[in-house]
């Protein structure tokens, strides 16, 4: 788990993500455990509704489910609905705001195929 959270985004939703890359990186595996509500409390630092919250909304979209009184769990097709959903949202948050901004810097095609050429190379597995 990261520690580091930042003031870009709501904090539940930042947990939530942590989750969902976990979930995506196969740190976490089908119907494996995830970490206790309290268990993020304490490593985060947070209110226990704000963790709860980013856990509820995993559990509304199907990510996790709950087995009462033992804990949390990924569900069964997790990780494909993951990648469906952030395919889907791909080019609106990362592409578009990289063109409209290529835009106003008079880049051209090759220009930017040249620009993520270069950094591709620099992403890191992980």
């Amino acid at each position: 788990m990261s520690k580091s959270l930042d003031d870009k985004k709501p904090i539940f939703i930042q947990i939530k993500e942590v989750i969902e890359d976990q979930i995506m990186n196969d740190q976490l595996k089908e119907h494996e455990q995830i970490p206790s509500t309290n268990q993020l409390v304490q490593f985060y630092k947070v209110n226990h509704i704000t963790v709860s919250k980013g856990i509820s909304l995993l559990v509304e979209e199907e990510i996790i489910y709950k087995k009462r009184g033992v804990g949390m769990f990924v569900a069964e097709g997790a990780k494909e609905k993951l990648v469906l959903q952030r395919r889907e949202g791909f080019a609106e948050e990362f592409v578009l705001p990289m063109l409209n901004e290529a835009k106003k810097l008079k880049l051209s095609d090759s220009e930017i195929m040249k620009i993520i050429e270069q950094w591709k190379g620099s992403v890191k597995d992980d």
